[in-house]
């Protein structure tokens, strides 16, 4: 009987440690929204939006693509080197947004509300140059009437 015991013991803990291995490989994520390595925090009409970042080109391809949702102060911050019209589209997401484009001294210069996975593959892209985009929950900008030419303190 003392011998089933420890055999069962020895037997638990070797399941227990490959799980442990398992979980802590490199690539397994931690949670559902853990795609990127940087995060951040925005300010946006006094409130504090935390945002994970996107500053490599893989990392601005994949987005929020996989993601489940979005928090009410969560976002996506997507950083570029240069000023430009990036153009965003709703591939394998599974959720709406809103995008805010941003100038390279912090003031929206262009918004879309509510964009729906439904659109894709329709490219949004802003009318002004932008050198950060910032994607939210849909509803957060009629929610906290975020309006054009308002400042993001990133």
């Amino acid at each position: 009987m003392l011998r089933q015991v420890k055999y069962a013991v020895v037997v638990a803990g070797v399941v227990l440690l490959a799980a442990l291995i398992y979980i802590d490989l490199p690539g397994f994520p931690a949670d559902q929204n853990d795609t990127a390595v940087a995060s951040s925090t925005v300010q946006l009409k006094g409130r504090t939006i935390r945002v994970t970042l996107a500053d490599t080109p893989e990392e601005r391809e994949k987005g929020l693509s996989g993601w489940n949702g979005l928090s009410e102060d969560e976002g996506m911050l997507f950083v570029f080197e240069d000023d430009g019209k990036p153009a965003f589209w709703m591939k394998d997401m599974k959720f709406a947004i809103d995008i805010l484009w941003i100038s390279r001294e912090g003031m929206v210069v262009d918004m879309r509300q509510d964009v729906s996975p439904e659109t894709y593959p329709t490219a949004f892209a802003p009318r002004s140059e932008a050198r950060y985009v910032l994607e939210l929950p849909a509803g957060y900008t009629e929610t906290h009437q975020i309006r054009l030419e308002d400042i993001v303190r990133l």
